[in-house]
């Protein structure tokens, strides 16, 4: 018959007929990267990661450190920071640009910049993202060109030599994120996300299946076992979906993945702001609560982190939709961080922004999410030495 069982600190308590029998196991108490290589430091974070599930939700926000609504460039400068008194606990970054070796990312911020960003953030604390819009190897275009490419850059098609050599830009980039005493800085590495949307060369419908898996899985091997990387978490990411099978269909499996993902946004359309803001909230919420039950459902079973990696609502029409929106559905959720999308400004004659600055109508509301609350910024995180293995 098969024993009952229950673990107590390294020990397995095994019941046999009414016996309780005390053996030691060798069950980790803290739960391992995929990368068996992995350094002290991204092992001690991914590990941190796990102990807060259910306890903090961290908040995260995309380019936090490099501009603003209103402003560009300026040291200590953010706009969350300016609003609820502290910095992200998680900073999002974007290498698109890097496979052509720009000095400069797809919206303008210089890579050297962002490297003493990334730097300094995690020097204080926060924990650091990466996704990666690349262009079209097929034609040079951007990442929305939906040219087919993907099977073309995989090791039996004709532009693969092109793509290890973009690898080989990311892999520098990457590696270049040292700290002061030579440290590499843990990475929660994004590539290829939103996979199931149909507006990138590397979604659904311009790549089968097994092409994304293969193209996921070669990534992987290469950064980790070739280049050498092990300061990498790697995070599978979707967009919507609609059911539990839309969210696996494309996972490359437990040995190539650290983190579960998911981005969604709260669009108003051509809606009347006044009339239409509570209609378009709840849509919002109930899709939202159903991918994370999805989510939180494979991420138990299959032991990984979860993330809600990109959302937002543009320009922040609701002065309490951080409370009585995001917050109220992801509360319940053993979410590891919620990033929200950049803060840009003006774009192409209209505002493009997700965080609030000081003096929206949002901003009282923002500030109340972090009091008392799941939510956290970073200075939870800057007493605990997350990227220390002995904690």
């Amino acid at each position: 018959m098969n024993p009952i069982y229950k673990r107590l600190s390294g020990l397995y308590m095994f019941v046999f007929f009414g016996i309780p029998v005390l053996i030691f196991g060798c069950h980790q108490d803290r739960p391992l990267p995929i990368d068996a290589k992995a350094t002290q430091e991204t092992r001690s974070l991914h590990a941190f990661l796990h102990r807060l599930q259910g306890e903090k939700i961290l908040f995260g926000h995309q380019d936090d450190l490099a501009y603003g609504v209103h402003w560009r460039y300026q040291p200590g400068k953010s706009d969350v920071k300016d609003v609820a008194g502290d910095y992200p606990a998680v900073m999002g970054w974007d290498i698109g640009g890097i496979e052509y070796r720009h000095e400069v990312n797809l919206d303008a911020v210089p890579f050297d910049l962002m490297r003493r960003f990334i730097i300094s953030s995690a020097r204080e604390g926060s924990i650091n993202t990466i996704s990666w819009h690349l262009g079209n190897p097929a034609t040079g275009g951007s990442s929305w060109d939906t040219t087919v490419a993907v099977t073309h850059i995989l090791p039996s098609g004709s532009l693969h030599g092109q793509f290890v050599n973009w690898l080989d830009n990311v892999a520098s980039f990457l590696d270049s994120l040292r700290f002061e005493d030579g440290t590499p800085v843990p990475i929660l590495f994004r590539p290829f996300h939103e996979l199931n949307g149909n507006w990138f060369w590397w979604c659904k419908p311009f790549c089968s299946k097994e092409e994304y898996i293969e193209l996921w899985r070669f990534t992987v091997n290469y950064l980790k076992d070739i280049k050498g990387l092990h300061h990498v978490l790697y995070v599978y990411n979707t967009n919507n979906f609609r059911d539990d099978a839309e969210f696996m269909e494309r996972y490359p499996g437990d040995t190539y993945i650290d983190v579960m993902s998911f981005d969604t946004y709260q669009f108003l359309g051509r809606e009347n702001v006044n009339s239409g803001l509570l209609a378009s909230s709840q849509k919002f919420k109930t899709q939202l609560q159903s991918n994370l039950d999805v989510l939180q459902y494979n991420a138990n079973r299959h032991g990984k982190l979860m993330a809600l990696a990109e959302t937002g609502f543009e320009a922040i029409p609701d002065a309490t939709w951080w409370t009585d929106v995001l917050y109220d559905a992801v509360k319940s959720y053993n979410l590891s961080y919620v990033l929200v999308w950049r803060n840009q400004g003006l774009l192409k004659n209209k505002m493009h922004y997700y965080a609030p600055y000081p003096g929206h109508i949002s901003a009282m509301d923002f500030k109340n999410m972090f009091k008392g609350t799941k939510m956290a910024l970073q200075g939870t995180l800057r007493p605990l030495n997350i990227y220390n293995l002995s904690n």
